[in-house]
């Protein structure tokens, strides 16, 4: 990789109150310049510029692993990257928090090829890819999430067989992306939605927490919703995805 993308990576994670490793570090930078590399046969990203791949990619991703840390405690946890595409942010929780088990799913081979090759050469032992359909998974993960992915509804039904009975969803989003919260199904609660800002990028993003109602530890934060009958409160323009 030609360009030096180190001083930016490290005052990106500095603006978002991460402290990394000078290992972890280096990890990410190889991270992107195995992206650069297998982006020529298998485009695994419309975005060309290292540069561009660093903002759009690795700190957007990056955005994930704060709030994710709170919530686990740094507690060992299972983490599911559904639709993980070339492991955004599968990936970088995986070298950024070491006591996440954190597996990538996809449906296209060529990209789970990808993200296990990625394990391999950054000798990352909590990374494994799985070539396959969401729905098709049940083994139980205690946090789901997705980049860019789908409609939270979508979100949520596709992957519910795999989520732990104490487990949440984490979607990383664009806007608030309240039409899709309404569309939820409403055995679903949203507990938390979290603003997130993106060092160097001048864009809406944001996080959202979901848990089935009654359980986990969320159960009594919010209410399940009325069902889809009951008026609605005026709903805000519809999500715009991550840039992938």
């Amino acid at each position: 990789m030609s360009v030096n993308l180190e001083p930016g990576l490290r005052l990106g994670a500095e603006a978002l109150g991460l402290t990394l490793s000078d290992v972890q570090v280096q990890s990410l930078l190889g991270y992107v310049a195995l992206i650069e590399k297998w982006n020529k046969v298998y485009n695994l990203t419309a975005l060309r510029d290292p540069a561009d791949m660093l903002t759009h990619h690795l700190l957007d991703s990056l955005t994930a692993v704060g709030p994710l840390t709170r919530y686990t405690q740094r507690a060992a946890s299972r983490v599911l990257d559904v639709g993980s595409g070339g492991g955004l942010p599968g990936v970088v929780l995986a070298i950024c928090m070491p006591e996440l088990n954190v597996t990538c799913v996809d449906t296209v081979a060529k990209k789970a090829a990808f993200v296990q090759q990625v394990a391999v050469s950054l000798k990352l032992p909590n990374l494994r890819a799985l070539h396959a359909r969401v729905e098709s998974l049940t083994d139980p993960y205690q946090v789901i999430c997705s980049r860019a992915f789908a409609s939270l509804p979508d979100f949520v039904t596709w992957s519910r067989s795999a989520l732990d009975e104490s487990g949440v969803w984490m979607a990383m989003k664009g806007k608030h992306p309240q039409d899709e919260i309404d569309g939820l199904p409403v055995d679903v609660k949203v507990f938390h939605v979290e603003q997130l800002t993106v060092p160097g990028l001048d864009v809406e993003r944001c996080m959202v927490w979901m848990s089935p109602c009654g359980s986990g530890s969320h159960a009594t934060v919010e209410p399940c919703r009325p069902p889809p009958t009951a008026p609605k409160a005026g709903l805000l323009q519809k999500a715009d995805n991550p840039t992938l």
